[in-house]
């Protein structure tokens, strides 16, 4: 279970999603956060400004690529647990409470799933859909997974996974980026590594609205293309630190894949 001293920080991405925060983020409710922190992208309409003018801790980032605003953020982040969302009228804020308290169950990571039970996408065109359902499927064929939506930014889990699964090392993005040209976020490798590990894992139903403004910043083919990649070389790449030496990484002994569960409300 997590404790109930454990705290949680909202993190809330943005790159000129100025119509977006303004419609989305008056829907989240701020006590249901620990922290809440507006990771901009370096946004040039407006959207840091009003950030700031309605009292949100912001960062900008420095160095482009999503991965690498995650990885200037984490050192802000207060929270024990970290939830991921978007505010560009993708993630309803609705799902939030359903999502703390699955998350306050004891598992380690819970993603909100476009795929699950009569949940839908309306952002999805045939090629995305596509492709969102080739990625889960190889995940779960690859690496032990039981995911129907492995790539959904909008998820909470423990901080300390990120380190446990070894997520801020570069050496596990480097060559598929050097290949495609690209700069990929982590919620893929987080999904594969957590099913490796044996995590326990849940994932709730949520629909996808349309955007809300903004444009989309989808690269499809260079993400896709270097997504799967990674996913094929995660195979040889990367053993679980604490499968290798559970002393010598200070880790606990990882649990065995049989306790990744099934997907669940």
């Amino acid at each position: 279970m997590i404790p109930e001293r454990a705290k949680v920080t909202l993190v809330v991405l943005t790159l000129n999603e100025i119509e977006g925060v303004k419609a989305v983020m008056p829907l989240v409710d701020r006590s249901w956060f620990d922290q809440i922190i507006i990771l901009d992208g370096g946004s040039t309409d407006g959207t840091r400004e009003w950030a700031r003018e309605a009292g949100y801790e912001l960062h900008v980032q420095q160095r482009p690529g999503i991965r690498f605003a995650y990885f200037e953020v984490m050192d802000k982040v207060k929270g024990d647990i970290v939830v991921t969302f978007s505010p560009d009228g993708n993630c309803k804020p609705e799902h939030i409470p359903e999502l703390l308290a699955k998350l306050a169950e004891g598992y380690d990571m819970v993603i909100v799933s476009r795929y699950l039970d009569h949940a839908k996408s309306e952002d999805d065109d045939l090629l995305t859909s596509f492709g969102n359902w080739l990625f889960t499927r190889t995940i779960n064929v690859l690496h032990g997974g039981r995911y129907t939506d492995a790539m959904n930014i909008y998820r909470g889990y423990r901080k300390k996974m990120i380190y446990e699964l070894e997520l801020e090392r570069d050496e596990a993005y480097a060559l598929p980026e050097r290949l495609f040209r690209t700069v990929i976020s982590w919620e893929p490798l987080m999904a594969v590594r957590a099913a490796k590990r044996g995590l326990k894992i849940a994932e709730i139903p949520g629909d996808e609205p349309a955007r809300v403004g903004g444009e989309r910043k989808l690269q499809i083919w260079r993400w896709g293309a270097a997504y799967y990649f990674q996913f094929w070389r995660e195979l040889f790449f990367w053993r679980d630190a604490a499968r290798r030496d559970p002393a010598a990484s200070g880790l606990p002994a990882a649990e065995p894949a049989s306790t990744v569960l099934h997907p669940s409300r």
